[in-house]
């Protein structure tokens, strides 16, 4: 059985979309297990970039991870399963009652839990 916990509220149309906000800094096989947990159930989804500043832990600008998203995920994006959209940095994500939609959170197995972007920068900066 999949692990996830759901808020449910109510009935879904088949042009809505799956949200996924994060920094993307880098796209990792957590992430794409975590996009699959819904594309593997015919589901739309939005992945929603934050516009950070570059720094240590943001390499790239919000420009560049679209075009990466963009690139990767090309033919999903032209088949309409997948959006890649920016957004600006929030501080957090705030519901009201009767809102429409679900709140999923989808608990991975431990080896995708593991992944790390840290140690992935990290990895790549050795490589430079």
């Amino acid at each position: 059985m999949e692990n996830y916990i759901v808020k449910s509220t109510d009935a879904k149309t088949n042009n809505q979309y799956a949200l996924f906000i994060g920094r993307w800094q880098p796209f990792h096989d957590g992430h794409q297990w975590l996009i699959d947990q819904k594309l593997k159930h015919g589901k739309r989804v939005c992945i929603a970039i934050r516009d950070v500043p570059q720094d240590d832990k943001n390499w790239w600008s919000s420009d560049e991870i679209q075009v990466m998203l963009e690139e990767r995920f090309d033919e999903l994006i032209k088949s309409g399963m997948i959006k890649v959209i920016q957004i600006p940095d929030i501080e957090s994500v705030n519901i009201g009652r009767g809102i429409g939609y679900d709140i999923i959170e989808h608990i991975p197995p431990q080896e995708i839990h593991d992944i790390s972007a840290t140690k992935i920068r990290e990895e790549l900066k050795e490589k430079k």
